[in-house]
């Protein structure tokens, strides 16, 4: 008989088309091949702008998996009075602003409703913003997936915002996230972190906590190799929406601090940069030689079949998306990707992966070769899925010991280098 998954997450994971949607989507396919899966989400305004596209987001995940409950809008982000008041009801009480952000009582009422229907078997959180709803839900087994380690995400992104007052509140804001760390995940049964590192670091802020690493995964039927021949002499692209700090932080810095060496060693470079922006961003980013901002396309595949080299420029991350930069995933400098730490190293980088033909092929086939054997999500999905059936039975999951493979074990914070460029060929 078929186990009954209540899953809750942040938003409503369709389309797929950011890091953390395509995540929980995919997530979401895998556990409902062994387990019967009930979503109850939060919709984002900008993953669904109106309540036609949020039906429309609905019915299609209906059609993966068991059941979906009536998507619930955030309301701070249609209303700057909401967004206010969370942040000053977040100040008087010393709860988080997340425990505010998403406290909206329709989704309460829709949480509810799912437990009545389903009574569930394990509940999963796809995020630590949705503590608030702990309380409402049975007495089963529970896991937590952090997307990153949220406290030190805020504080990284505390240390990057050129206002010093601002600042200070995201910091203060990282306390309190890194005090419900503390409190909450060794409750958890069990917590699903996307690299060694991060679970590494929630063992060393909360103690003994039970974790599992589930790493990002990629549909490698979806994006296959393509001939190098299309590919356009010099074009170099980075895949981030820029609503999002750290992928803005990391254009303004890429742009600034490397774009200048790579343009003057590679007269041909162009940079083309995939996901949405504001007007002034994309003008801001223009104004710089040879840089095109696209902005959301349907379909990334054809842009990076073009490009000879992707980077990905993050100073702020976690999870995956960070030495910041590819934390998380099996790299091996100069066999599958190329990772420098300083803006000068990281533009000659790029540029011998532009002039290297045979360079750039050697990467990319051996990431590929990564990619298939950790990444593909059924693979991803087989280790998860084989965790809650032990959870299922009963059985408690193991505390975290694990150190990461990499000899590098470090505190958060001296993890946050200068800058944490790696080169990578996208196939």
């Amino acid at each position: 008989m078929r186990k009954q998954i209540l899953f809750l997450s942040q938003s409503l994971p369709f389309p797929p088309h950011s890091g953390v949607t395509n995540r929980t989507y995919h997530i979401l396919q895998e556990l409902q091949r062994e387990h019967d899966v009930t979503l109850v989400a939060f919709s984002r305004r900008n993953h669904q702008p109106d309540a036609a596209g949020r039906e429309g987001a609905a019915a299609a995940l209906r059609r993966e998996i068991s059941n979906v409950m009536h998507p619930v809008p955030l309301k701070s982000e249609w209303s700057i009075a909401s967004k206010l008041l969370n942040h000053g009801l977040s100040v008087l009480t010393r709860e988080p602003y997340i425990f505010y952000e998403y406290g909206n009582q329709a989704f309460g009422d829709q949480l509810g409703r799912a437990v009545d229907q389903v009574s569930p078997d394990l509940v999963h959180l796809d995020s630590m913003d949705l503590y608030r709803w702990l309380d409402r839900i049975p007495p089963v087994p529970t896991a937590c997936t952090h997307h990153n380690l949220e406290s030190e995400l805020l504080r990284l992104r505390g240390e990057h915002i050129p206002s010093r007052l601002v600042g200070a509140y995201v910091e203060h804001q990282a306390k309190l996230v890194e005090n419900v760390e503390r409190r909450l995940t060794p409750q958890f049964d069990l917590n699903v972190m996307t690299s060694v590192r991060d679970a590494e670091r929630l063992r060393a802020l909360a103690g003994e906590v039970r974790t599992h690493v589930t790493p990002n995964g990629v549909d490698v039927e979806y994006f296959r190799p393509t001939p190098p021949a299309e590919v356009v002499p010099g074009r170099v692209t980075f895949l981030g929406p820029t609503y999002m700090f750290p992928n803005r932080d990391a254009t303004d810095f890429f742009l600034a601090e490397a774009w200048p060496s790579i343009r003057r060693g590679c007269r041909d470079s162009s940079f083309h940069l995939i996901g949405k922006n504001s007007p002034a961003e994309k003008a801001r980013f223009e104004s710089y030689p040879s840089v095109a901002c696209h902005g959301y396309v349907a379909d990334i595949r054809p842009y990076f079949a073009e490009t000879a080299c992707s980077v990905v420029p993050l100073r702020v991350g976690g999870g995956t998306s960070t030495s910041i930069g590819c934390e998380g995933l099996e790299t091996v400098d100069g066999t599958n990707i190329l990772i420098r730490d300083d803006p000068k190293e990281f533009a000659e980088a790029v540029v011998d992966v532009l002039r290297d033909d045979k360079l750039r092929y050697n990467l990319g086939h051996e990431a590929r070769k990564t990619a298939e054997r950790c990444y593909a999500w059924p693979v991803v999905g087989r280790e998860l899925n084989a965790k809650y059936k032990q959870l299922l039975a009963g059985a408690p999951a193991e505390l975290s010991h694990s150190v990461p493979s990499d000899n590098s074990a470090i505190s958060p914070r001296e993890s946050a280098t200068p800058y944490s460029l790696p080169a990578l060929t996208p196939r």
